[in-house]
């Protein structure tokens, strides 16, 4: 019996090595070396406090700031997650038709990422499309060209990877600091 768990415990003890430290240290290794701000949760700093993360959504309200991408959990990292409601659900569709009609008021067509919500309801993107539908309103209440703003909006749109994998879109979170940035710098 002794010649089974002698070798046994060995191989554990090994496969507990490699697999729950080796491996790990090595995949945040590279993370760090590779990917350091997204390894650190791209945590994004103003005046020495940290406001956000440019990869998890953060709800912005008011006319002065572009809106994110509706959310199921208000943007609440502790309990992402979709509404699970199918195409074919009612409420889905009243929740669209809703937030199309206080969105835009019968213009027409609407991005779909203004009117639906993502699956983890943390997306920190939208559409250059829906950054667009939007410039409109913030320039007018920040008092500033809807040229000046729209070109912030395209300085703020980032490619697709290789200009090939996934769809332009622009992060919320940065676009609204350039925002004030800018806001700052003109007056």
């Amino acid at each position: 019996m002794t010649k089974q768990i002698r070798p046994a415990l060995v191989l554990l003890l090994l496969l507990a090595g490699v697999t729950g430290l080796a491996y790990p240290l090595a995949v945040t290794g590279i993370a760090q070396a590779a990917f350091p701000a997204a390894a650190n949760g791209g945590l994004i700093e103003r005046d020495g406090t940290i406001i956000g993360s440019s990869l998890i959504g953060q709800t912005f309200t008011g006319e002065r700031y572009f809106h994110a991408r509706p959310s199921e959990v208000d943007h609440d990292a502790a309990g992402s997650g979709g509404s699970n409601l199918g195409a074919t659900s009612a409420t889905l569709a009243a929740d669209v038709a809703a937030r199309r009609d206080a969105l835009v008021q019968g213009q027409t067509p609407v991005p779909a990422d203004a009117v639906t919500a993502s699956g983890s309801g943390l997306d920190p993107h939208i559409s250059p499309a829906y950054a667009g539908l939007q410039v409109e309103r913030v320039a007018k209440a920040r008092g500033l060209d809807p040229q000046e703003v729209a070109g912030l909006v395209a300085n703020q749109t980032q490619q697709p990877l290789l200009g090939v994998f996934g769809e332009p879109a622009v992060n919320v979170l940065t676009l609204n600091l350039a925002l004030d940035a800018l806001e700052s710098d003109n007056g």
